[in-house]
């Protein structure tokens, strides 16, 4: 079926109720039918900025192993300790860049 042609034709404001031609009415981006004097544009701020995309995980990573020949030694005080044997190795060693010592 066709429609009227806006020639004739009238609507009613969705805002205001009041009459106008319907040729001169528009639709805002809400949805609503508005004359002319009632019509505001979408601001830019109701535009959202894309997201940038997360970085994602690589399937099955693997640790570097690059520098895996570090020496290292558990020490604990608990019997035979937590590792199940007895430990006879008391010494630790350790570097932490320069450290100057002042005494008066």
């Amino acid at each position: 079926m066709p429609y009227a042609s806006d020639k004739y034709a009238y609507g009613i404001c969705d805002i205001t109720g009041f009459r106008y031609r319907r040729k001169d009415m528009k639709k805002t981006w809400q949805g609503f039918v508005v004359g002319p004097d009632q019509f505001d544009a979408k601001h830019p701020q109701l535009f959202p900025r894309k997201a940038p995309p997360d970085p994602q995980a690589i399937k099955d990573a693997r640790p570097d192993t690059a520098d895996d020949n570090n020496f290292f030694q558990v020490y604990t005080n608990v019997g035979d300790g937590i590792l199940g044997k007895q430990l006879d190795t008391y010494e630790v060693t350790t570097s932490l860049g320069e450290i100057t010592v002042t005494t008066s």
